[in-house]
């Protein structure tokens, strides 16, 4: 098991006992006869689940619990009397005890006990390891750009990420990567250990986006059988993400500025109102200002959700990210298709710098997974990447022409930019020895 557990009670055939059993169980067993005795083993070596008496000689195991619990709030504490005093046992709760038991019991009442506080500690550890994974991949150092007005972008979100409650609005065109940005603040913000949940507001009809928004009582229309919760209380002390929240019909988005103005709602059907602490941030690709000044959108609700406005430039207006964000989508796709592409040859990372990428982002990764899918490993040529791509519409402008040794020279440039300047690392995307790139430098 792994666990470690400090039993803590006055009766030495009952610390004998259960300390045996748990023994066999493969817990690590420490005990204490008193409240004062348990606190000093404590302070020395922190239990991961504590197994407390309520009365004890001397400092008895309410205090007890307490001061562990101020110590090390993560253990998973137990408490355990023969007196079945209703009070006591709401005191433990209210100080944190995951349970009470009322002696006598069963030891195999006791194993499962102890057995599903120790689920509880898994739990907590795999959480809090989704959590450190998430922070990981959604870093504001991993989103990638050399543009300008992104890096802007990237700077207020990350001020705005800081402060605990504050309404953000993410505007951009589809596939520029709201919901990236979205997940960076939420994973950098004070509530990055709580619950991140994401609705499409597109995605449902007006009437399936309010239940599931705000859930309902049994009998609130013909199918609704029982209680469901909804996402605004599922998320409470979290982050509610909200995308294409410029969809959303009039009526929603009346419950949804209540919901901003004084955190409170009804569920459908419902008579009482129920406090919540959620953090909105909302996306769309509609313009909000005018769609409000239209009378499309709640103008109440817009400045409401405008607190902190992020807008996201399309991929045609930051041609300098088109060949970093290329590279960067090779070595992710590398890894989720075990392949081992180096990079682009100068023809085709002049065909990507080319095109207009209307679908923004995820059209860039759509048509690099497809190319790699098809093309030989090492580096990709323009042969392999979509004719859409290679073959702009009739009404494009004319291509460019430049010379081979000049599309070279940018290519290097460009990986030499997607590495911070590490050369070793350029040599080795471009395929070519170092000293080869030096040479290659110093011309």
């Amino acid at each position: 098991m792994g666990y470690s557990i400090l039993i803590v009670d006055d009766e030495a055939l009952t610390l004998r006992t259960i300390s045996r059993a748990l023994n066999e169980e493969g817990f690590d067993v420490q005990v204490a006869e008193t409240g004062e005795r348990a606190l000093e083993i404590f302070r020395d070596e922190p239990a991961d689940i504590a197994l407390v008496d309520v009365v004890l000689p001397g400092l008895d195991g309410l205090e007890v619990l307490r001061q562990i619990k101020s110590r090390r709030p993560e253990t998973v504490v137990v408490m355990m009397s023969a007196y079945h005093i209703v009070e006591r046992a709401v005191e433990a709760m209210k100080l944190g005890s995951y349970d009470y038991l009322v002696k006598p019991f069963h030891l195999a009442d006791l194993l499962n006990t102890i057995h599903r506080a120790a689920e509880v500690l898994s739990l907590r550890v795999r959480v809090a390891e989704t959590i450190q994974d998430a922070k990981g991949r959604y870093d504001f150092g991993r989103i990638v750009t050399e543009n300008s007005a992104m890096r802007e972008v990237l700077e207020m979100a990350r001020k705005a990420a800081e402060s605990d409650r504050t309404t953000i609005l993410i505007q951009g065109a589809s596939g520029t990567g709201k919901e990236v940005l979205a997940k960076a603040i939420h994973y950098h913000s004070p509530r990055s250990a709580m619950t991140l949940l994401e609705l499409n507001c597109a995605a449902l009809p007006e009437t399936l986006l309010e239940s599931e928004l705000f859930g309902y009582e049994a009998g609130a229309f013909t199918d609704a059988r029982r209680r469901k919760e909804g996402l605004l209380e599922k998320v409470n002390h979290g982050t509610l993400f909200l995308d294409e929240v410029g969809t959303m019909a009039p009526s929603t988005q009346a419950k949804l500025l209540k919901v901003l103005e004084e955190g409170c709602f009804m569920r459908l059907g419902g008579l009482r109102q129920i406090q919540v602490d959620v953090r909105i941030i909302a996306a769309t690709n509609l313009d909000l200002k005018e769609a409000a000044l239209a009378g499309t959108f709640r103008e109440d609700l817009f400045y409401r959700l405008n607190v902190v406005p992020l807008h996201i430039p399309p991929l045609r207006d930051r041609p300098e990210d088109i060949l970093p964000l290329a590279l960067d989508l090779v070595r992710e796709l590398n890894r989720e298709l075990k392949k081992s592409f180096t990079g682009f040859t100068p023809a085709a990372a002049e065909v990507l710098r080319r095109y207009s990428w209307p679908g923004n982002i995820r059209e860039l990764k759509n048509a690099i997974e497809r190319t790699m899918i098809l093309a030989p490993p090492g580096e990709i040529d323009a042969a392999y990447l979509p004719k859409s791509i290679i073959e702009p519409p009739t009404d494009a402008p004319p291509l460019q022409f430049v010379s081979l040794r000049a599309m070279e020279e940018r290519y290097v440039n460009e990986v030499l930019k997607a590495t911070g300047d590490n050369k070793t690392q350029a040599a080795k995307i471009l395929g070519i020895h170092p000293s080869s790139l030096f040479r290659r430098l110093s011309k």
